[in-house]
Parts: structure tokens; C-alpha cells; sequence
């Protein structure tokens, strides 16, 4: 890998519709322009293939930024695919999609995604989108945590789990994915990491987890001008430096 420091963000870009009611996928674009980051998970992404380059958000994002992306169709949303993207400076090498609906609610995804960082270097992405609903996201994260997902054997490098997991409290999700992923975000910033609303964040619900290997070194939410209307929920980065780990 050419740097030791991987940046990495998430966000949850509303189909790209601000709060003043405009659907602008350029403005969105600036946000992940001032982030910066090497790996950023996008959710509720629409993209309509066929039209004009906007309206296939997932692609016009990632050429706007010259990333390579996946996509991951959670559910059809008026003619056009809906869901989550990964993004990333680095070529992805495989892409996996696991379904996590639960039945009577909307239909809810992870989407994985493996990076070749350089040389021998790779990365696990998982990118997810939790329910709602209390009962729900208890069956959602432990469908995540199993051998089917986190714990699928044909992982080989660290992971890193990203994504809006929809609970504002320190309930089951944010207990069975610390004791998964060991690495996480100090306390104190967990405890400010307010990302919705934008405008007055209140709730935090965006979340960035971690295996040992990637050592956190700084947190923060990202406030711009942009960011403040781009979305309704603002983007939480993490920069962290790599232990050594390599995948052979």
C-alpha cells in the first residue's frame, strides 16, 4: 500500500435529495469531494440506468470522484435500483450482497466489497442499512453476525463495517458488533457522534466499526455548508493506520 493511513467515511445521502426538497447529486458529490476518504459507503442510493448521467446516481458519483464502485440493489424504488454503494480508490475484486429483510418490512441489505489496497494488502467492506424497527434490527444483526456474513470462512483480511444501523441507543446491534469486531470507536466520540437530523443532530445513527488490524486515529463528523442541506443525515469519518496485517 502506498500510504499506512486509510481514510474511510459514511453516509447516507437520502437519494441524493437535500433538505430543501431538490434531488442534486452534484451537490452530494462536493460533500465526498471535501471528505477525502479512500473508502466511503453510501446508502439509499438511486440509480436509473438510461437516463441522463444524474440519474444513475451510483455511477455519477463514483466518476465524479474517478473511484472504482459497487453497487448493491436492496429494492426497486419506482423503476430504478435503490440501495447501497461502495466507493473506493482502490480496485474492488469481489463484491458479495447478502439479503437482511425481515418479512412484513422493507426489504434491507449488506453489501461487501474486497479491496486490493496494494501489493498484498486487501480489505473486507461491508456496507449495511439496518431497519427501523427494534424487533427488526435484533434479527438483522444477527443474521450479520454469522458464518454467512462476518463470519464467512473465505474472509482473509480485516474488516471493516460501515453503514446507518438505525439505533440511537446502545442496544443489541452496537453490543453483538463490538464483541464481533474489536476495534471501535472510543467512547467519547461515540457519545457525540450525533449524525441525524443534519441540521440539529440529535440521534446517532452512523456507525463505523472495526477488526484490531486497522488502529483508529481520528473521528469526526463532517459539518460543511453543503453538508448541512446536501442530505438529512451528515457523514461520520475515521482515519485509521494499518497494523501490519497482510493478505496472503
Amino acid at each position: 500500500m502506498s500510504h499506512e493511513v486509510l481514510r474511510v467515511a459514511t453516509y447516507n445521502v437520502h437519494r441524493c435529495r437535500g433538505l430543501d426538497g431538490r434531488v442534486q447529486p452534484e451537490r452530494i458529490a462536493e460533500v465526498l469531494r471535501e471528505l477525502e476518504a479512500d473508502v466511503i459507503a453510501l446508502q439509499e442510493v438511486l440509480s436509473r440506468p438510461g437516463g441522463p448521467p444524474q440519474a444513475d446516481q451510483a455511477r455519477f458519483l463514483a466518476a465524479s470522484l474517478g473511484y472504482h464502485y459497487a453497487r448493491g440493489a436492496t429494492r426497486a424504488f419506482r423503476g430504478a435500483i435503490y440501495g447501497n454503494v461502495v466507493l473506493s480508490r482502490f480496485p474492488i475484486v469481489r463484491v458479495r450482497h447478502y439479503d437482511l429483510s425481515v418479512a412484513w418490512r422493507e426489504r434491507r441489505a449488506c453489501l461487501r466489497a474486497d479491496l486490493e489496497l496494494g501489493g498484498r494488502w486487501r480489505l473486507h467492506v461491508f456496507n449495511v442499512h439496518l431497519g427501523t424497527a427494534w424487533l427488526e434490527r435484533r434479527r438483522q444483526v444477527r443474521k450479520l453476525v454469522s458464518e454467512a456474513v462476518l463470519r464467512n470462512r473465505e474472509l482473509r483480511a480485516p474488516r471493516l463495517l460501515l453503514g446507518d444501523f438505525n439505533e440511537w441507543t446502545r442496544g443489541l446491534v452496537s453490543r453483538l458488533l463490538e464483541r464481533e469486531l474489536r476495534g471501535r470507536a472510543p467512547l467519547r466520540f461515540h457519545s457525540r457522534a450525533r449524525s441525524y437530523p443534519s441540521l440539529l443532530p440529535l440521534l446517532r445513527l452512523d456507525r463505523i466499526y472495526h477488526d484490531p488490524e486497522l488502529a483508529p486515529e481520528r473521528y469526526w463528523l463532517h459539518r460543511s455548508r453543503t453538508a448541512l442541506v446536501a442530505s438529512d443525515h451528515l457523514p461520520v469519518v475515521a482515519e485509521f493506520r494499518l497494523n501490519g496485517h497482510r493478505c496472503e
